[in-house]
């Protein structure tokens, strides 16, 4: 395993060296200085992964990144980064597998890299792969949703072209008027006009009602998933802060998504599995390009150890996904990550919405 750490600092390269040495792992670790901008990674061995800082300067970070993601597909890409900079962090998602925060922590680091390699073993599988093949046509991606998405980063976006978009699907658009005159949302005074519910909901839950609407359009138990898959979204957004609350809301809302799909059989040991829907739904988002938070906790939220010891996006995802199915969390995992005396308030909060959907069938 070959590490590229990029940055103004020397001895952050050294910090993961250390950590390296003592859980025994013979990866080499090379120092890149930032300012020499994307073209001398070219000349070192390809990377297994990068590292970036971008408190030592996010655009040529980003850079560096992008220059990475086209020349070395393969490697593993992660940026350091300040939490307090939610909209540097939503940017950088285009172009990074893992936010990290600041300042480097080796363990955590290594615990990334390791969390991806599992995730594309996953994914990558031939066998998942055929079983995927035979499920027929898949899903279409949410145009809706990724054209909002990208609107909704551009400063110079305005409400009106926010509506535009919501307004050309009816069956959306009504969505949109109706929980907007939700108890949650109106203060008791009736909204009717679209612009009026768009501002109303504000940009996070517009996204994911948007999501919703496309993804869980139809199908046997269309509005039961759909409203069981919100009411995870709401749940996993309240466990998160910041930028990531927004990142967790909708790999909650995506947890569902695999129940698109046929139940699918893959051959385990010689023998014939039902494929766990949360997988074949991670297999499908990475299909439709989204941020791979988003597909690791939708592959990993019905397992959330297999993600490491850091509580992040599927720790949030899977805590909410049980609370709002009913089903008890994983008490050995939250001791692990140090989050088990949050799991009263989090009952609580579950407890304050909605009553949970129970699972189709």
């Amino acid at each position: 395993m070959h590490i590229v750490v990029a940055g103004q600092h020397q001895e952050d390269a050294a910090t993961l060296r250390a950590e390296l040495a003592e859980q025994g792992l013979d990866w080499q670790v090379t120092w890149l200085p930032l300012d020499d901008g994307p073209t001398p990674l070219d000349a070192l061995q390809a990377p297994d992964a990068l590292v970036c800082f971008s408190a030592d300067g996010w655009n040529r970070c980003s850079l560096l990144l992008n220059h990475a993601r086209e020349h070395h597909p393969l490697a593993a890409r992660f940026v350091l980064m300040d939490g307090q900079r939610d909209e540097e962090v939503m940017h950088a998602l285009d172009v990074v597998h893992r936010v990290l925060p600041e300042p480097l922590d080796g363990a955590a680091v290594i615990e990334a890299i390791e969390s991806m390699a599992a995730l594309r073993d996953l994914l990558d599988d031939a066998g998942l792969k055929q079983a995927i093949e035979r499920a027929g046509p898949l899903p279409a991606a949410p145009r809706q949703y990724l054209t909002l998405t990208r609107m909704l980063r551009d400063p110079a976006t305005q409400a009106g072209d926010v509506v535009a978009v919501v307004s050309q699907d009816p069956a959306l658009a009504a969505r949109v008027l109706r929980l907007s005159n939700s108890a949650y949302y109106s203060g008791g005074r009736e909204i009717s006009d679209l612009r009026t519910a768009v501002i109303r909901l504000g940009q996070d839950a517009l996204r994911q009602l948007v999501l919703a609407s496309e993804v869980f359009s139809s199908g046997p138990g269309a509005d039961v998933v759909r409203e069981r898959a919100m009411s995870i979204s709401r749940l996993s957004a309240q466990l998160l802060p910041g930028a990531s609350a927004g990142l967790a809301g909708t790999a909650g809302l995506l947890s569902q998504v695999g129940l698109l799909l046929p139940p699918m059989q893959v051959q385990q040991g010689g023998t014939a599995v039902i494929l766990p829907q949360g997988i074949a739904g991670a297999y499908l988002l990475g299909l439709w390009g989204l941020p791979t938070p988003i597909v690791e906790a939708v592959a990993f939220h019905q397992q959330p150890a297999q993600s490491g010891t850091v509580f992040w996006v599927t720790g949030a995802v899977h805590v909410a996904a049980a609370l709002v199915e009913g089903h008890e969390p994983d008490t050995d995992y939250l001791r692990r990550v140090g989050r088990l005396d949050q799991l009263p308030r989090w009952r609580a909060l579950a407890d304050a919405q909605l009553e949970p959907v129970a699972s189709p069938g």
